[in-house]
């Protein structure tokens, strides 16, 4: 007599059994939860950060007490044992006035930023109350035809972040109606590609600084009895005329390698030289402008940093010469916010054209 045995299934096994059946019914394939998969994306990333911020630390702790060994010995050296001890106390204690400025900590840039960010919500705050304090009068003013009264406080860290903002689109747009449109010029037709091919290779690597000081000459020349921002003026040219090369290069290039075939069919449909340009060169030489417009979006970003230095307009180039020629104790943790803020915000950039390219030139292969 055959006797009937039963195995208890385990209740993971149960669960998962269920789990498939839910996904199966919703036509959804269940997510596949790969060990490697997990390990690549999401804990080595996390393990490289934790790297990073510890070799950090331990290098700012090193850098801190070689400084602060110097100044102790400075002291005994210049001034005797007591100085070297009140020295060697007052660095212990914290005291900010005596704390050898070196590599910030971690922890130092993160209050840092804290303190940016609250130095902003003051600034805003006293905007707010200024305008509101000013409104009744600027009403009569501007009634009057006179200009309002502008708040002419200092711009915070996030104010300069919006002005760098600012003047690389406008340079990056600067670039792209200048560049493509004579990239597609000299992209029809080889004489004029190896006519001016030599004044592309003499001007591509020209210094930022370079531009700015012509272009310096010309708008200051131009503005003379303008009431016009020139420092804005002087930075977003000089950025586009500094970054525009890699889009005049793809875009010729682009339009140059061309399929003939394409060619041959609108001459064959009769088109005209403008549904030419849009209907068929346009459309084929976008992969490559697009790459030529995310490399100029990069370099812009790159060297405004430069520029607004040497054009005193209230960037984030002319915030990092202020820390740094402030010299205080936390100036080094500011400048430090400002190249993370930086290098995150170009990182963006480069994403957002990444996504445009992809959206606009059908580019399945676009890589990151």
């Amino acid at each position: 007599m055959k006797q009937s045995v039963t195995v208890n299934e385990p209740k993971d096994l149960k669960a998962g059994v269920a789990l498939k059946a839910f996904f199966s019914k919703l036509k959804i394939k269940p997510p596949k939860f790969e060990v490697k998969t997990i390990l690549r994306k999401v804990v080595v990333p996390i393990v490289s950060i934790l790297l990073f911020i510890g070799l950090w630390h331990m290098g700012s702790k090193a850098l801190f007490n070689v400084e602060a060994n110097y100044k102790i010995e400075k002291a005994l050296t210049d001034q005797g044992q007591a100085a070297a001890d009140a020295t060697k106390a007052c660095i212990a204690s914290g005291d900010l006035s005596c704390q050898p400025n070196t590599l910030p900590s971690p922890s130092q840039v993160w209050a840092s930023f804290n303190t940016l960010l609250a130095d902003h919500k003051t600034i805003s705050a006293d905007k707010l109350a200024f305008k509101e304090k000013t409104a009744a009068l600027n009403e009569k003013r501007i009634a009057a035809g006179k200009e309002p009264i502008t708040y002419t406080g200092r711009p915070s860290f996030v104010d300069q972040i919006g002005t760098s903002l600012k003047t690389v689109f406008a340079g990056f747009l600067l670039a792209l109606v200048i560049a493509v449109p004579i990239g597609i010029i000299i992209g029809l037709s080889e004489t004029l590609r190896s006519s001016f091919n030599w004044l592309i290779q003499i001007f591509k690597p020209v210094s930022p600084v370079v531009w700015l000081l012509l272009v310096f000459m010309i708008v200051k020349t131009m503005t003379k009895d303008s009431n016009s921002d020139s420092a804005f003026i002087i930075s977003f040219i000089s950025v586009g005329l500094c970054a525009m090369w890699a889009t005049l290069v793809n875009t010729a290039m682009g339009v140059a390698t061309v399929d003939k075939d394409y060619i041959n069919v609108a001459k064959v449909l009769k088109l005209g030289a403008l549904q030419k340009v849009f209907k068929v060169i346009l459309p084929s030489s976008l992969p490559l402008i697009f790459t030529g417009l995310r490399i100029t979006l990069s370099v812009a970003w790159m060297v405004l940093i430069a520029i607004e230095l040497l054009a005193q307009s209230p960037g984030l180039g002319s915030f990092v010469w202020e820390e740094f020629q402030n010299g205080a104790n936390d100036s080094n943790s500011k400048i430090i916010v400002a190249m993370f803020l930086i290098g995150i915000i170009g990182f963006l950039l480069d994403r957002i054209m990444l996504v445009v390219q992809n959206a606009v030139s059908f580019n399945k292969n676009a890589s990151a």
